[in-house]
């Protein structure tokens, strides 16, 4: 897919590292500039074999450059990276606070000054220009900054719930690989002279790109508060419920023939006519699907176009059959991780490089294929 494309990838902790490793899994040759001291993610816990965790699951397959882009030395091998007369890079992606790269003099300007067909991609909290730019943040004010915490409670007036995946980070990571991708088809497909250009990705604003089906309802009723839709928990169709077990399952019944059918199945054919969002039917279903252990449900269930399923845990997630077969990647020579998330028609099936570099490991190869000599590389 991307085989030949080259990457410089100045990004550390997690949502730039999640961008570059799509484009690593596609088949692009992505070179991780890392500053002297490595990316902190390699220290932080919990550990997998010896390295950060969450730095083990999102560089595979990278290479690892240790630069110091504060010196001048290390300035001119990065310009040889980017350089079309050097390692010619495809794409930049950096993860740097508004103004930070161009003051390092690695900033958009700076490399199409030397390969005009480089794309560069810039990865921040707030994006480039907005009045929140020189914030600083992280995740949770992300989906603060989105609406997303205020959707999520349990009580209208209840204490906003923490999402259990990083949502803005793993967000701007998807959009920030998307825009590389895209920038690149689009220098393909110009008018036959290869041009880059720059990409300003926020992360605030990927995860506020997520409210397309909460967007109607707040301007269909002017209430910018609005919390409670179909999708929320609003309806008694489409909801958590609690089983006989003490357990937790999920019941999607939300066009009218699945929850037609629901209502059969159970024995309640009177609630089909039923409005799913009042008090009275949401009792109704908690009591019917409380009489039962999950597992008497998913034989119940079983098949019936009832969208029903069983809350479970990332640990019974990543043990799923179709999950090991589909998306998980590693085992025997690396750490299980999880992979790209889609499945070509090639008949072959790509094989990711499951191989973590160590800080540095491919400084000299890397500057090698970019024309430098002993002397340079000695000298650095």
């Amino acid at each position: 897919m991307l085989d030949g494309i080259r990457v410089v990838d100045m990004t550390r902790l997690l949502p730039g590292p999640y961008a570059t490793q799509h484009l690593a899994d596609l088949g692009a040759d992505v070179v991780k500039i890392e500053p002297p001291e490595g990316d902190y993610a390699r220290y932080s816990t919990p550990r997998v074999d010896g390295e950060g965790g969450v730095f083990s699951m999102v560089n595979r397959g990278k290479r690892s450059v240790s630069l110091d882009l504060k010196d001048e030395d290390g300035l001119e091998a990065f310009y040889a990276l980017v350089d079309d007369d050097g390692w010619d890079a495809d794409a930049v992606v950096e993860g740097f606070r508004p103004g930070v790269a161009d003051r390092l003099g690695v900033g958009y300007d700076d490399v199409r000054e030397r390969n005009e067909g480089t794309v560069y991609c810039s990865l921040s909290g707030y994006g480039q220009d907005t009045d929140a730019a020189d914030e600083a943040g992280h995740d949770l004010n992300y989906a603060a900054y989105a609406g997303l915490l205020d959707m999520t409670r349990a009580e209208e007036d209840g204490r906003p719930a923490v999402p259990g995946f990083p949502v803005g980070d793993m967000a701007g990571g998807v959009f920030c690989a998307l825009s590389v991708v895209s920038a690149l088809l689009g220098r393909e497909r110009g008018d036959g002279e290869e041009t880059g250009g720059y990409v300003d990705t926020s992360m605030a604003e990927s995860v506020l790109s997520f409210s397309q089906a909460v967007v109607p309802d707040v301007l269909a009723d002017g209430d910018a508060e609005a919390r409670e839709t179909a999708l929320t928990g609003g309806y008694a169709c489409y909801d958590v419920y609690e089983t006989a077990d003490g357990g937790y399952a999920t019941l999607a019944a939300l066009e009218p023939k699945f929850w037609s059918e629901f209502c059969e199945v159970v024995g309640r054919e009177e609630l089909v006519g039923e409005h799913p969002g009042d008090a009275e039917t949401r009792d109704e279903v908690a009591d019917i699907l409380a009489s039962k252990t999950v597992d008497e449900w998913n034989e119940t269930f079983d098949g019936t176009d009832v969208p029903f399923r069983r809350v479970r845990s990332v640990d019974e997630a990543l043990e799923d059959e179709d999950v090991q077969e589909r998306l998980v990647r590693g085992g025997d020579e690396a750490p299980p991780r999880v992979g790209f998330p889609a499945k070509t028609a090639s008949e072959v099936e790509r094989e990711t490089d499951e191989s973590l570099p160590s800080h540095g490991e491919h400084t000299e190869e890397v500057l090698r294929e970019a024309g430098w000599d002993d002397e340079g590389i000695e000298g650095l």
